[in-house]
Protein backbone atom coordinates (compact mmCIF):
# COMPACT_ATOMS: atom_id res chain seq x y z
CA UNK A 1 0.00 0.00 0.00
CA UNK A 2 3.01 2.41 0.53
CA UNK A 3 4.49 1.59 -1.79
CA UNK A 4 1.53 2.40 -4.67
CA UNK A 5 0.76 5.82 -2.74
CA UNK A 6 4.33 6.61 -3.22
CA UNK A 7 4.51 5.54 -7.02
CA UNK A 8 1.17 7.54 -7.34
CA UNK A 9 3.13 10.52 -6.19
CA UNK A 10 5.27 10.39 -9.20
CA UNK A 11 2.93 10.80 -11.57
CA UNK A 12 1.13 13.86 -9.48
CA UNK A 13 3.72 15.66 -9.03
CA UNK A 14 4.85 16.15 -12.91
CA UNK A 15 1.12 16.84 -13.45
CA UNK A 16 0.01 19.46 -10.14
CA UNK A 17 3.80 21.63 -10.63
CA UNK A 18 2.98 22.84 -6.86
CA UNK A 19 4.96 25.97 -6.30
CA UNK A 20 6.84 25.54 -3.22
CA UNK A 21 7.83 28.56 -1.67
CA UNK A 22 11.67 28.56 0.32
CA UNK A 23 13.45 30.35 3.01
CA UNK A 24 16.46 28.75 2.83
CA UNK A 25 20.13 28.70 3.15
CA UNK A 26 21.96 31.15 1.38
CA UNK A 27 24.70 28.96 0.45
CA UNK A 28 22.50 26.36 -1.55
CA UNK A 29 19.43 28.25 -2.71
CA UNK A 30 20.29 28.00 -6.35
CA UNK A 31 20.64 24.01 -5.32
CA UNK A 32 17.23 23.70 -3.61
CA UNK A 33 15.65 26.11 -6.57
CA UNK A 34 17.01 23.39 -9.78
CA UNK A 35 15.75 20.10 -7.36
CA UNK A 36 12.39 21.36 -7.07
CA UNK A 37 12.55 22.11 -10.35
CA UNK A 38 14.33 18.51 -11.43
CA UNK A 39 11.80 16.71 -9.56
CA UNK A 40 8.57 18.20 -11.22
CA UNK A 41 7.72 21.38 -8.47
CA UNK A 42 8.57 25.24 -9.38
CA UNK A 43 10.37 26.87 -6.58
CA UNK A 44 10.20 30.66 -5.33
CA UNK A 45 12.89 32.45 -3.00
CA UNK A 46 11.31 35.21 -1.31
CA UNK A 47 12.51 36.52 1.55
CA UNK A 48 11.54 39.93 2.29
CA UNK A 49 9.44 39.95 5.47
CA UNK A 50 7.22 42.83 3.62
CA UNK A 51 5.75 39.52 0.93
CA UNK A 52 6.20 36.62 2.59
CA UNK A 53 2.85 36.06 3.87
CA UNK A 54 1.96 37.45 0.25
CA UNK A 55 4.34 34.65 -1.65
CA UNK A 56 2.79 31.40 0.66
CA UNK A 57 -0.86 32.37 -0.20
CA UNK A 58 0.62 31.17 -3.92
CA UNK A 59 1.86 28.73 -2.80
CA UNK A 60 1.30 24.82 -2.27
CA UNK A 61 4.47 24.13 0.13
CA UNK A 62 6.52 25.79 2.45
CA UNK A 63 10.34 25.13 3.08
CA UNK A 64 11.99 26.72 5.97
CA UNK A 65 16.08 26.42 6.57
CA UNK A 66 17.97 27.52 9.25
CA UNK A 67 21.33 27.70 7.51
CA UNK A 68 21.88 31.32 7.16
CA UNK A 69 19.53 32.10 10.10
CA UNK A 70 19.34 35.76 11.38
CA UNK A 71 17.08 38.10 13.42
CA UNK A 72 15.37 39.82 10.51
CA UNK A 73 15.21 36.49 8.05
CA UNK A 74 13.83 34.82 11.48
CA UNK A 75 10.84 37.20 11.53
CA UNK A 76 9.82 36.53 8.09
CA UNK A 77 10.16 32.97 8.86
CA UNK A 78 7.56 33.31 11.61
CA UNK A 79 5.44 35.26 9.10
CA UNK A 80 5.53 32.63 6.70
CA UNK A 81 5.31 30.09 8.90
CA UNK A 82 1.78 31.52 10.31
CA UNK A 83 0.94 32.24 7.21
CA UNK A 84 1.48 28.84 5.65
CA UNK A 85 -0.78 26.95 8.70
CA UNK A 86 -3.37 29.90 8.07
CA UNK A 87 -3.81 28.60 4.64
CA UNK A 88 -3.34 24.63 5.68
CA UNK A 89 -0.66 24.09 3.84
CA UNK A 90 2.49 21.85 4.69
CA UNK A 91 5.48 23.66 6.54
CA UNK A 92 8.63 21.57 6.14
CA UNK A 93 11.53 22.63 8.68
CA UNK A 94 14.99 22.30 8.44
CA UNK A 95 16.94 22.79 11.56
CA UNK A 96 20.23 22.88 10.15
CA UNK A 97 22.97 23.34 12.33
CA UNK A 98 20.34 23.41 15.71
CA UNK A 99 22.19 22.32 18.36
CA UNK A 100 26.06 23.89 17.22
CA UNK A 101 24.72 27.53 18.87
CA UNK A 102 22.13 28.52 21.55
CA UNK A 103 21.06 31.05 19.19
CA UNK A 104 20.01 28.60 16.36
CA UNK A 105 18.11 26.48 19.07
CA UNK A 106 17.06 29.04 21.17
CA UNK A 107 15.16 30.53 17.69
CA UNK A 108 14.60 26.75 16.24
CA UNK A 109 12.08 25.99 19.61
CA UNK A 110 10.52 29.41 19.71
CA UNK A 111 9.59 28.83 15.84
CA UNK A 112 8.18 25.19 16.70
CA UNK A 113 5.76 27.03 19.75
CA UNK A 114 4.48 29.28 17.07
CA UNK A 115 4.21 27.60 13.82
CA UNK A 116 2.65 24.27 13.14
CA UNK A 117 4.89 22.23 11.36
CA UNK A 118 4.16 19.49 9.28
CA UNK A 119 7.74 17.87 8.53
CA UNK A 120 11.18 17.82 10.01
CA UNK A 121 14.36 16.68 8.06
CA UNK A 122 17.68 16.99 9.59
CA UNK A 123 20.50 14.46 10.98
CA UNK A 124 20.25 12.70 14.39
CA UNK A 125 21.82 15.49 16.56
CA UNK A 126 19.83 18.27 14.96
CA UNK A 127 16.63 16.47 15.73
CA UNK A 128 17.86 15.77 18.96
CA UNK A 129 18.74 18.88 19.75
CA UNK A 130 14.78 19.83 18.90
CA UNK A 131 13.62 17.53 21.93
CA UNK A 132 15.89 18.73 24.06
CA UNK A 133 18.84 16.36 24.05
CA UNK A 134 22.16 17.25 24.41
CA UNK A 135 25.07 16.17 21.97
CA UNK A 136 28.82 18.06 20.88
CA UNK A 137 28.00 19.10 17.53
CA UNK A 138 30.30 20.63 14.95
CA UNK A 139 28.84 23.15 12.79
CA UNK A 140 26.15 21.18 10.51
CA UNK A 141 27.77 17.73 10.93
CA UNK A 142 26.47 14.84 12.67
CA UNK A 143 27.67 13.40 16.01
CA UNK A 144 26.89 10.57 17.71
CA UNK A 145 23.77 10.53 19.89
CA UNK A 146 22.76 8.65 22.86
CA UNK A 147 19.98 7.01 21.27
CA UNK A 148 19.44 5.22 18.01
CA UNK A 149 17.47 7.04 14.91
CA UNK A 150 14.78 4.74 14.96
CA UNK A 151 13.77 5.96 18.49
CA UNK A 152 14.53 9.43 17.91
CA UNK A 153 12.29 9.94 14.74
CA UNK A 154 9.37 8.23 16.68
CA UNK A 155 9.89 10.15 19.90
CA UNK A 156 10.17 13.44 18.03
CA UNK A 157 7.02 12.66 15.79
CA UNK A 158 5.06 12.13 19.01
CA UNK A 159 6.66 14.93 20.92
CA UNK A 160 6.15 17.78 18.37
CA UNK A 161 3.17 16.63 16.35
CA UNK A 162 5.19 15.92 13.51
CA UNK A 163 6.53 13.88 10.55
CA UNK A 164 10.22 13.25 11.66
CA UNK A 165 12.86 12.68 8.63
CA UNK A 166 16.28 11.74 10.12
CA UNK A 167 19.00 11.30 7.01
CA UNK A 168 22.18 9.29 7.76
CA UNK A 169 24.21 6.82 6.56
CA UNK A 170 20.42 4.60 6.91
CA UNK A 171 17.47 7.05 6.59
CA UNK A 172 14.65 7.01 9.15
CA UNK A 173 11.13 8.70 8.96
CA UNK A 174 8.31 8.16 11.46
CA UNK A 175 4.82 9.24 12.12
CA UNK A 176 5.12 8.40 15.56
CA UNK A 177 2.97 5.41 14.63
CA UNK A 178 4.79 4.02 11.98
CA UNK A 179 8.68 4.08 11.02
CA UNK A 180 10.29 3.14 8.07
CA UNK A 181 14.26 3.28 7.08
CA UNK A 182 15.79 3.50 3.98
CA UNK A 183 19.08 1.75 3.04
CA UNK A 184 19.79 3.76 -0.27
CA UNK A 185 22.51 5.89 -0.54
CA UNK A 186 26.35 7.18 -1.19
CA UNK A 187 29.13 8.40 1.16
CA UNK A 188 29.16 11.22 -1.52
CA UNK A 189 26.07 12.74 -0.53
CA UNK A 190 28.21 14.08 2.41
CA UNK A 191 30.83 15.52 -0.04
CA UNK A 192 29.13 18.54 -1.47
CA UNK A 193 26.74 21.20 -0.24
CA UNK A 194 23.67 21.22 -0.01
CA UNK A 195 22.32 17.28 -0.30
CA UNK A 196 20.60 17.98 3.30
CA UNK A 197 18.79 20.85 2.13
CA UNK A 198 17.46 19.73 -1.31
CA UNK A 199 15.84 17.15 0.33
CA UNK A 200 13.94 19.23 2.07
CA UNK A 201 12.85 20.89 -1.10
CA UNK A 202 12.03 17.28 -2.77
CA UNK A 203 9.76 16.25 0.54
CA UNK A 204 8.01 19.58 0.37
CA UNK A 205 7.49 19.13 -3.54
CA UNK A 206 5.48 15.93 -2.91
CA UNK A 207 4.01 17.30 -0.19
CA UNK A 208 2.74 19.95 -1.80
CA UNK A 209 0.31 17.49 -4.01
CA UNK A 210 -0.83 14.79 -1.26
CA UNK A 211 -2.44 14.86 2.34
CA UNK A 212 -0.57 11.91 2.59
CA UNK A 213 2.62 13.92 4.42
CA UNK A 214 4.08 10.48 5.68
CA UNK A 215 4.32 9.15 1.75
CA UNK A 216 5.60 12.59 0.71
CA UNK A 217 8.12 12.41 3.13
CA UNK A 218 9.42 8.89 2.33
CA UNK A 219 9.39 9.82 -1.01
CA UNK A 220 11.43 13.01 -0.75
CA UNK A 221 14.16 11.11 0.92
CA UNK A 222 14.21 8.06 -0.59
CA UNK A 223 14.67 10.40 -3.93
CA UNK A 224 17.57 11.98 -2.95
CA UNK A 225 19.01 8.59 -1.34
CA UNK A 226 18.37 6.69 -4.26
CA UNK A 227 19.79 9.44 -7.11
CA UNK A 228 22.54 9.89 -4.70
CA UNK A 229 23.52 6.09 -5.53
CA UNK A 230 22.52 6.29 -8.87
CA UNK A 231 24.92 9.09 -9.61
CA UNK A 232 27.98 7.84 -7.86
CA UNK A 233 27.42 4.36 -9.84
CA UNK A 234 27.42 6.42 -13.02
CA UNK A 235 30.83 7.98 -12.73
CA UNK A 236 33.61 7.12 -14.92
CA UNK A 237 37.35 7.08 -14.28
CA UNK A 238 38.62 11.16 -14.04
CA UNK A 239 34.94 12.07 -12.83
CA UNK A 240 35.37 13.25 -9.29
CA UNK A 241 32.43 15.60 -6.95
CA UNK A 242 31.96 18.51 -9.30
CA UNK A 243 30.28 16.12 -11.84
CA UNK A 244 28.77 13.83 -9.28
CA UNK A 245 27.20 17.20 -8.58
CA UNK A 246 25.68 16.92 -11.87
CA UNK A 247 24.93 13.66 -12.32
CA UNK A 248 22.73 14.24 -8.86
CA UNK A 249 20.57 16.40 -10.40
CA UNK A 250 20.04 14.27 -13.32
CA UNK A 251 19.04 11.44 -11.25
CA UNK A 252 16.74 13.80 -9.33
CA UNK A 253 15.07 14.91 -12.93
CA UNK A 254 14.91 11.22 -14.38
CA UNK A 255 13.29 9.65 -11.31
CA UNK A 256 9.47 8.00 -11.96
CA UNK A 257 8.09 5.52 -10.40
CA UNK A 258 9.40 2.47 -12.12
CA UNK A 259 12.93 3.56 -11.44
CA UNK A 260 12.10 4.09 -7.17
CA UNK A 261 10.27 1.15 -7.05
CA UNK A 262 13.07 -0.86 -8.77
CA UNK A 263 15.81 0.97 -6.66
CA UNK A 264 14.57 2.06 -3.16
CA UNK A 265 15.46 -0.64 -0.11
CA UNK A 266 13.38 -0.63 2.38
CA UNK A 267 15.18 -2.06 5.57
Amino acid sequence: MLIDNIKELFLKIKKGNPLVHHITNNVTINDCANATLAIGGSPVMATSIEEVADMVNLANALVINFGTIDDSTYEAMLRAGKAANKKGIPVVFDPVGVGATPFRTERAIDFLKKVDVSIIRGNATEVFALIGGKAATRGVDAVEITISKEELAKKTAQQLNTIAVISGKHDVISNGEETVKIGNGDIWLTRITGTGCMTASLIASFAGITDDLFSAAIAGMSVMSLAGERAKNRLIDGEGIGTYRVKLIDEISMMDSQIWEEGVRFL
